[in-house]
């Protein structure tokens, strides 16, 4: 930041940057500009004038405060600061003209438009519209457009902002959407009518300030203001984004992003976005006990009474699912080791090092990435685990940063510097170094799933953090489970991994657990909110609550706790998480010593204090570790479906649509004969 400028806006003076724009000069004096194509996350297109402000001195037309900074200002008589006015007869007058054209060939909609209620286009010609118009022509007319199942389309509401156009292209990094002809013929269009393939084009519909592009799932189901909102985190990838939970009743309607920063900026990525359809189906609404091979529905003294003596006095291991808030694990852990048993997280085989926060959950901020001049992604395709973080290092690349990978050569929607698919091209590196100028700049390596889970994978960790160590670079684990860093937190490891937690267990007790198979043997007592592949395998079933339904902390990938707050409930007798094991731990004989949930996590903070600084990321120290001999055989792309990467998810038939979508892109193209 240069030198602080002075300048007076509406009477009042203000210091601010000289590198501002006018629109962001007021808001800093705390003056609102109307605007429709503005916004602080997407380049400056200045094509709808309606933030035009006078610009005392200047020409006699008011100016577009999106697209002059305050440098760009002359200083008045006597070098007094320059003078701007948002409230003018000029400025006034200017606006309404604005408003005047826009409404020119807007339909009237708005009493079967989704965007009724939360329309910047209503909000606007409140205060700036007439109630009349001049226009007697016939109004323009604009075929829809089909983009897919996500984003519905109404393109004669359409005012051409441009900002789906720039988003797409600017932060999605996926150029599907542009603009063609001119004056009354311009339209926004896709190219080629493809539909749209990004993983992030739900926000798009958030951007939209009129009522041209909406949800297509959430259509005609809901008005704004019948819907009680509800501040939560999203636990579809391990990012832990902000979003706002709207429920009708006791049905989840949609749920769309909260800004933060340090996290997810505002967007939002589709799968979390349109997961809520899944949080409806194949729900386990009451207990059941299988009996003669097949489950039946039983109530919960029996499904307790039985699960209770399947652990007692028997030898019992505790596995952590992805979707577990941190309360319930802590619960499940002092549960299971009262009991003698072991409990492990880190089901899918990664060579996460227990105690070691710096080794589990990094040494960077999410944030950190916006400003590095070089992003080393080591067995990781962040297009797919986190899409919202790719925009990020997309944003990195686009300040002029370096992306370097080890491993598969994947379309991530930027360029990079592919160093092969060998993990041993990362000693290569670490050997190699960087330059003194890179060294004084941020650098990060971000370390994902695929390279962990390998049998190599604390080799691949330490050799991560040694390049760390010799470059000066922080490092970012990026995992896929929400949960998996909370449970490490608590502890809820053993040595030797799932092998040795499971190895002569009688009993194994699955909380959530869904995406590994339990070998036959053992009793399984299931606790989950969907009939996944846990629920499949298990011998009594205890129906859980998930992320919407109940209160929960969650600790993200770079060791943010945050937390989750209860939009709904869950249905039938399905119960909440921590209260199944507290209600189970008084059945075994061995009460746990907390009857609500403030008390359960009072004693969770007090053994993790880390826990306890909500929405802050500890300084983790980067503890060596272990060098191991790193195998040279290539890593490979997961095999996982980004949309069909957890329970929940399985469960939403938009979803199984989005993923089906996806192989047929995949497909090799066949030619005609």
């Amino acid at each position: 930041m240069g030198d602080l400028r002075k300048i007076i806006i509406d009477g009042h003076e203000v210091e601010v940057d000289p590198a501002m724009t006018l629109i962001q000069a007021c808001e800093v004096a705390g003056i609102e500009i109307p605007r429709f194509c503005y916004h602080e996350r997407l380049s400056i297109a200045g094509n709808c004038r309606m933030c035009l402000v006078e610009v005392v001195g200047g020409p006699p037309k008011p100016a577009a405060s999106c697209a002059m900074q305050v440098r760009d200002l002359r200083p008045g008589p006597d070098n007094a600061p320059p003078q701007v006015r948002t409230n003018s007869p000029m400025v006034k007058k200017a606006r309404e003209g604005v408003m005047e054209f826009l409404l020119i060939n807007h339909p009237l909609d708005c009493p079967i438009c989704d965007q009724g209620g939360e329309c910047d286009l209503q909000d606007q010609a409140m205060a700036y519209g007439v109630d009349f118009s001049r226009y007697r022509e016939p109004k323009r007319a604009v075929e829809n457009l089909d983009l897919g199942p996500l984003v519905g389309t109404h393109m004669t509401r359409c005012i051409s902002c441009t900002r789906c156009v720039r988003f797409i292209t600017e932060v999605a990094g996926a150029p599907e959407l542009g603009q063609t002809g001119r004056g009354e013929d311009a339209e926004i269009t896709s190219y080629l009518g493809e539909t749209l393939d990004s993983e992030l084009q739900g926000n798009i519909v958030d951007l939209c300030p009129v009522g041209a592009l909406t949800s297509k799932p959430y259509a005609f189901t809901a008005r704004p203001w019948e819907l009680t909102k509800t501040e939560s985190i999203d636990v579809m990838d391990a990012l832990g984004s902000n979003i706002r939970v709207d429920t009708k009743g006791r049905e989840v309607m949609r749920i769309l992003p909260r800004n933060n920063d340090g996290v997810n900026e505002e967007w939002l990525s589709d799968r979390s976005r349109y997961v809520w359809d899944g949080l409806r189906r194949q729900r386990l609404d009451r207990p059941y006990l299988r009996e003669n091979g097949k489950l039946r529905p039983a109530t919960w003294p029996e499904a307790l009474a039985a699960a209770a003596e399947a652990i007692k006095g028997r030898k019992v291991a505790g596995l952590v699912g992805d979707l577990a808030p941190t309360e319930a694990i802590f619960a499940l852990k002092a549960l299971i080791e009262g009991q003698g048993g072991r409990v492990e997280c880190r089901t899918d085989g990664a060579k996460l090092p227990a105690g070691n926060r710096g080794g589990y959950a990094g040494t960077a901020r999410i944030e950190d990435i916006d400003f590095a001049r070089l992003v080393v992604l080591v067995g990781v395709n962040p297009r797919r685990d986190a899409p919202v973080l790719n925009a990020r290092i997309r944003k990195a690349w686009l300040r002029g940063g370096d992306v370097v990978v080890v491993g598969a050569a994947e379309n991530l929607s930027y360029d990079y510097a592919h160093a092969g698919d060998s993990p041993a091209e990362l000693t290569r590196l670490a050997d190699a170094g960087v330059s003194d100028e890179l060294r004084e700049a941020s650098s990060i390596v971000i370390v994902g799933q695929e390279a962990l889970r390998r049998d190599d994978g604390a080799a691949i960790l330490a050799e991560a953090h040694r390049y760390a160590e010799a470059t000066g670079s922080g490092v970012l684990i990026l995992h896929n489970a929400a949960s998996r860093v909370g449970a490490m937190d608590v502890g809820a490891v053993c040595d030797g991994g799932m092998a040795a937690a499971l190895a002569g267990a009688e009993t194994v007790f699955s909380l959530g657990m869904d995406e590994v198979e339990i070998p036959a043997g053992p009793t399984v007592i299931y606790q989950g909110s969907h009939g996944d592949r846990g629920a499949h395998r298990a011998d009594i079933i205890l129906p859980a609550a998930c992320y919407t339904e109940e209160n929960g902390l969650f600790v993200n990938t770079e060791g943010r706790p945050q937390i989750a707050l209860r939009a709904s409930f869950a249905p039938g007798e399905a119960k909440e998480n921590w209260a199944i094991l507290r209600a189970l731990s008084a059945e075994i004989g061995a009460v746990l010593p907390y009857d609500s949930l403030p008390a359960l996590r009072r004693a969770m903070v007090a053994a993790h204090p880390v826990l306890g600084a909500v929405d802050d990321v500890p300084e983790n120290e980067l503890h060596p570790l272990e060098p191991g001999e790193i195998a040279d055989t290539p890593l490979k792309a997961s095999s996982t479906s980004h949309y069909l990467a957890n329970p929940i998810l399985r469960a939403s038939a938009l979803m199984g649509e989005l993923a089906q979508r996806a192989r047929d892109r995949a497909a090799p193209q066949l030619a005609a004969e």
